[in-house]
């Protein structure tokens, strides 16, 4: 690893800086040479003197820069230092001239004056009582931050760490850390566990160890979410706990007792075994599992005759429903709540579409949604009506941490009627949770998804939860339509789900498989499809039509190789495409991209409207990178977001991307290696999940044995979750 270098100046030129995050763009000297700087440095200030340490590297357009990554300030000192410091416009309210008179009345004692006795800065002509205030206010507030910066970094944090800890702790925040420093890892501020050991490994006095061990219990129990669990048994929960933390059991069995009396962590006992959660985990699916129990209980009364209804859906449309697509009509109008699940080709959008039209015969506003951007675009391709995301509809905002906050809740619920989602099965608890709490008193609600799809990169298992309670009203489609037979995406896929070997042999139809017997051939023949094959003899577009999903991340035929190889045989480096580097990643203009995790700040303009916020798992072209303003342009179907460079490393190279993070999208043409699958991947669900993404073309590549495996393994990583246990016993009681 590259180590990191310190050099000392002078501030000389402040080109740009982010308010929010502290990113700046700046021109520093240093033994007499005048370079740009980079980084997350927080107020700086034109003549400030400080120590920046980070790494060198050469643009190839700007040349040498320095990419910060820790800045070690002074306060100022001497008159000199306080006259610029002042001047920066740093302090609002405080101009040159002004910092000119103020200096010239108090020398080096301006600061004291200021901070101490502001009543006289109304000495000088110009400045009133009330603006000296003012000023003295602005500035202890500046000054708070700035000595709370220089005193956290000696700790061994970075800037953009320190401002994260001043933005939730104020004033008290070197009192807080070097009293506790493991409150850092709490969810505002996401400091590492193992950082946060580091930090209370250089403080003056050891913080006690009841704090470590208490937040290595915490944080155990919160990275278990991003493995999907919601909850953890007591007795699992322990052993991983002793190893993080070198403790003996009885000594975590005591700690644990503590952070649940302090209600920082949750117990419920759930069929005689205890559970742990997260308390906002907790409650997420105690209120689920409530709503949804509500909602059939107390279903909005019905006024019409639903037969005659669907008979009239039928002749509008000339489609004759089954026995199954019938029912699930009926129910979604007289049950309130409804899941409609089922595999391709089974007529999950006709049905949709017939619910629809009998929501809209009876007066109702209809809400339709979808997990991400790609999905809510199909469905209202599918259904001729506007669809939204979950996050949009509930008209998401976000709080000083970062963290979403939906305007639509409890208080302010959704208008509709009637709220259809697709692609449930990609729904983690805490948007469910939060979906619900927006629903009026007698709306409907229809989830439709399909169950042997893989379940949602975030926390909890909703649609496996609710169907396998059998407490609320489902219908599964089982009937393959004729048309949809004469797919072998739509056969295949259903052998796989089934456990039968699929069809591989087949080349005249739209699922082909190209046996490659190692990994390494098998990305060579995946980039020569994506890059030329598949373009010259279907009019495909590499970007747009074609999209190949891997099992895993790693290997020579995981995402990250074939990226690597795609990019340069898709959109290999130009004089006219404009490049930037962020760590090993190279984007290019004409790149796609892939967001990689919720950010609701990113600000985006489309031709009819602008917002903000862009979500895990949505798929975009690099249109611009705008390197004086450091800013990146990425459209997003009919959106173009702008991205500030400090947060390109939320974006990855998406030419091939994971199965899991392919859900809720389709595609024209799916390419997928299967050769090399790690034995933890090579799964039943990972492959349908990857087929069924596939809308027209579908090839494998790889190994035979490989695609017979994973049809015939039908274990599903263990995924603890509570919502199905409190509906039962909410239903029970």
């Amino acid at each position: 690893m590259e180590e990191l270098v310190t050099i000392t100046g002078t501030v000389e030129y402040i080109t740009f800086r982010n308010n929010e995050n502290g990113y700046t763009v700046l021109d520093f000297s240093s033994g007499g040479e005048l370079f740009t700087a980079t980084g997350n440095v927080g107020e700086l200030y034109c003549g400030e003197k400080v120590t920046f340490s980070g790494k060198w590297s050469v643009h190839p357009t700007f040349g040498k820069q320095f990419r910060i990554e820790g800045c070690q300030r002074e306060m100022p000192e001497t008159a000199a230092d306080m006259l610029s410091y002042l001047s920066s416009g740093i302090i609002k309210g405080v101009k040159e001239k002004t910092a000119q008179k103020i200096v010239e009345r108090f020398g080096e004692d301006t600061f004291s004056v200021i901070e101490n006795c502001p009543e006289r800065l109304a000495e000088i002509k110009g400045i009133s009582r009330e603006r000296a205030r003012e000023i003295s206010t602005e500035f202890k507030k500046r000054a708070a931050e700035r000595e709370a910066l220089i005193s956290l970094e000696k700790y061994g944090m970075t800037t953009a760490e320190c401002l994260r800890v001043f933005k939730v702790f104020g004033k008290n925040s070197v009192a807080t850390v070097e009293r506790n420093p493991y409150l850092l890892c709490s969810e505002g501020i996401g400091i590492t566990f193992d950082k946060a050991c580091e930090i209370a490994a250089r403080l003056p006095v050891p913080p006690a160890d009841e704090y470590r061990i208490s937040a290595g219990i915490i944080y155990a129990v919160r990275h278990n979410l991003y493995n999907g669990h919601t909850c953890l048994p007591r007795e699992k929960l322990i052993p991983p706990c002793c190893d993080l933390l070198g403790c003996n059991e009885e000594t975590i069995e005591i700690h644990l007792d503590k952070v649940i009396e302090q209600k920082q962590l949750v117990s419920d006992v759930i069929s005689g075994r205890e559970f742990i959660f997260m308390p906002d985990i907790y409650n997420a699916e105690k209120r689920a599992a409530n709503t949804v129990l509500f909602m059939k209980r107390y279903a909005p009364k019905c006024f019409c005759d639903i037969d005659e209804e669907i008979n009239k859906a039928e002749l509008i449309s000339g489609v004759l429903y089954n026995e199954q697509q019938r029912l699930a009509i009926k129910l979604a109008v007289e049950k309130g709540i409804l899941i409609l699940t089922g595999g391709p080709g089974t007529g999950k959008t006709t049905t949709l579409r017939g619910i629809l039209r009998v929501f809209e015969s009876q007066g109702l506003e209809v809400a339709l949604a979808a997990p991400t951007g790609r999905a809510a675009k199909r469905m209202s391709e599918l259904t001729g009506r506007d669809a939204q995301t979950i996050h949009r509809m509930l008209e998401v905002e976000w709080d000083r941490n970062d963290r979403p906050v939906f305007q639509r809740n409890k208080r302010n619920p959704l208008s509709a009627g009637a709220v259809i989602i697709d692609e449930l099965s990609m729904v983690d608890i805490v948007l469910f949770s939060s979906l619900l709490d927006a629903l009026p008193i007698g709306c409907r609600l229809v989830m439709v998804g399909d169950s042997d799809q893989l379940p949602p990169v975030g926390a909890g298992n909703v649609l496996h939860d609710m169907i396998n309670s059998k407490a609320l009203p489902v219908v599964e489609l089982k009937e393959v339509f004729r048309q949809a037979m004469e797919s072998l995406i739509v056969t295949n896929a259903h052998k796989i789900v089934s456990g039968e070997i699929p069809e591989l042999s087949v080349t005249d139809k739209d699922f082909f498989f190209m046996e490659r017997n190692s990994p390494f051939l098998a990305a060579k023949t995946v980039t020569e499809l994506c890059s030329a094959r598949l373009p010259k003899a279907y009019g495909y577009s590499p970007l747009e039509d074609i999209q190949v999903l891997c099992p895993s991340r790693k290997g020579e035929s995981g995402t990250v190789n074939l990226n690597k190889h795609l990019q340069n045989a898709i959109n290999p480096p130009a004089k006219h495409k404009r490049e930037h580097n962020f760590g090993q990643r190279v984007f290019r203009e004409g790149d796609k991209l892939m967001q990689t995790k919720n950010n609701y700040n990113i600000p985006w303009t489309s031709k009819e409207k602008e917002g903000l916020g862009v979500f895990n798992g949505d798929i975009g072209l690099l249109e611009k990178i705008d390197e004086p303003a450091h800013m990146l342009y990425v459209r997003f179907d009919d959106k173009t977001a702008e991205y500030p460079f400090e947060a390109g490393a939320e974006l990855e190279h998406a030419y091939a991307v994971t199965v899991h993070k392919s859900q809720g999208n389709e595609f024209e043409a799916v390419v997928m290696p299967v050769s090399g699958v790690v034995e933890q991947l090579a799964y039943r669900n990972l492959l349908y999940t990857a087929v069924t993404r596939a809308k027209k073309l579908m090839i494998l590549v790889g190994s035979r044995n490989t695609v017979e495996r994973m049809t015939l393994n039908n274990s599903k990583a263990k995924r603890y979750s509570a919502l199905k246990s409190f509906i039962m016993l909410g239903e029970d009681g």
